[in-house]
């Protein structure tokens, strides 16, 4: 049985997140996962809405920090992507995540370098 197409994947699994937030189970995880499928779908700025209500619930959250900083440079914002990705950098340092730590530095200087030859 062949892979149902990308397309139709991410749209079911954006509608079963909009159920569940319709139903009132909000939360943390549930916000990133439609601001992830958002940011998917092309959608920057329902992705940035929900992904600001991610570290909203969960401060603590680095991974909602770099997707956040990630959708947030997609819609050439990046002065906020900074603030994004900076915020999620002390989030890892405080719970030890030291990957997710790199991965934005890595981002944060990649930006910073592309700033520095326009």
């Amino acid at each position: 049985m062949a892979d149902p197409a990308p397309a139709a994947t991410a749209g079911t699994a954006l509608r079963n997140f909009e159920r569940m937030l319709a139903a009132g189970k909000d939360g943390a995880l549930l916000r990133f996962g439609l601001g992830n499928e958002f940011l998917k779908c092309g959608d920057t700025a329902a992705a940035v809405t929900h992904l600001r209500r991610a570290v909203a619930l969960d401060p603590g959250y680095s991974a909602a920090w770099k997707l956040l900083g990630k959708a947030l440079n997609a819609a050439r914002r990046d002065d906020e992507a900074l603030v994004a990705w900076n915020e999620g950098i002390a989030a890892a340092q405080r719970k030890g995540d030291k990957q997710a730590m790199r991965e934005m530095q890595v981002f944060v200087r990649r930006l910073a370098k592309q700033r520095s030859q326009e």
